[in-house]
């Protein structure tokens, strides 16, 4: 019997907190054990402590989790929760994504003191977004648009927004949600005009291939939908080799046991991109976002992906 407390790994965000708080409830409520038995520790990662450049430039989202992955692979946590979005579609050797939460919001909302919506905005207003994907989708909806780099927690994002550093930025809602900040969009974006990120909305928990006390442990909260949606949009993002210098989305939905899958590809300038939509049964997510990601790269031909070069 477990008699230590299972020590979480965790970024030290408000939002990565809040996730692994939501996560701890969760195995609480599925084992009936008190919150002693669960130790929040949380590690500083790369990602965290450089926030002046984008991450393109500086190594890509493997940033926000190397470290915490290292503790994990050594043994001095059990396990690991993240943003889904956050993690590389490769994970080091030994270690895999073992559980999902039920999914959140997975829209896009956009924040501005200036303009209610985004196409409000005046022409030539600056635009504050860390995401390639989002600075893409916001120069095809309006090239008119000036996007800047703007990265760090939502917090510090909100207060770049506040000192008149952009007139406007995007987020994800489901942090909104998470954190509670409810009051501070002006508009949900529509997914079918501005798709998320593959992942987006989705907390996942990361630990150790084998290790049976613990696979026990989170087995009990595993949300089997959000997992085949996830595991559909990340075979995409795989097969396109897709990183933080690539514009990508892509988003399935899961119903009656099927699969029903959109995905995306820009130029970062969004002037040009390809879409793609797969349908078929929950349980081949993997082979159907593998098979929609090879399908659009073949149609968007080998010149287009220079363009992120």
């Amino acid at each position: 019997m477990q008699t230590k407390p299972f020590r979480i790994g965790t970024r030290g965000s408000p939002l990565a907190l809040a996730q692994a708080r939501e996560t701890r409830s969760r195995l609480m409520a599925a084992h009936g054990l008190p919150e002693s038995m669960f130790e929040i520790v949380v590690l500083s990662t790369k990602g965290d402590r450089i926030t002046d450049r984008s991450l393109a430039l500086i190594g890509g989202k493997g940033l926000f989790t190397e470290e915490i992955e290292a503790q994990l692979a050594s043994g001095q946590i059990d396990f690991a929760v993240h943003s889904s979005k956050d993690m590389p579609t490769k994970l080091p050797d030994g270690l895999h994504l073992s559980v999902f939460l039920p999914r959140e919001d997975v829209r896009d909302v956009f924040i501005s003191p200036v303009a209610p919506r985004l196409l409000d905005l005046p022409r030539g207003a600056t635009v504050g977004s860390a995401s390639l994907r989002r600075q893409a989708l916001i120069r095809r909806l309006r090239p008119d648009l000036n996007v800047i780099v703007f990265r760090g927690q939502v917090d510090t994002r909100l207060e770049k927004l506040a000192r008149g550093e952009a007139d406007a930025t995007l987020l994800a809602y489901a942090g909104i949600r998470r954190l509670g900040k409810l009051d501070v969009p002006t508009e949900v974006l529509d997914p079918e005009i501005f798709p998320p990120a593959p992942a987006q909305g989705a907390i996942c928990v990361e630990s150790r291939i084998g290790d049976a006390r613990i696979d026990a442990l989170l087995s009990a909260i595993d949300h089997a939908p959000t997992r085949a949606a996830v595991t559909c949009e990340r075979a995409f993002l795989e097969t396109l080799d897709g990183s933080c210098r690539t514009p990508i989305a892509g988003l399935a939905t899961i119903g009656d046991g099927q699969l029903r899958f959109r995905g995306m590809i820009l130029t970062p300038d969004g002037g040009t991109f390809h879409e793609i939509e797969a349908t078929g049964p929950a349980a081949d997510a993997a082979d159907l976002g593998a098979t929609a990601g090879r399908t659009i790269r073949e149609r968007a031909g080998a010149a287009f992906f220079e363009s992120w070069i």
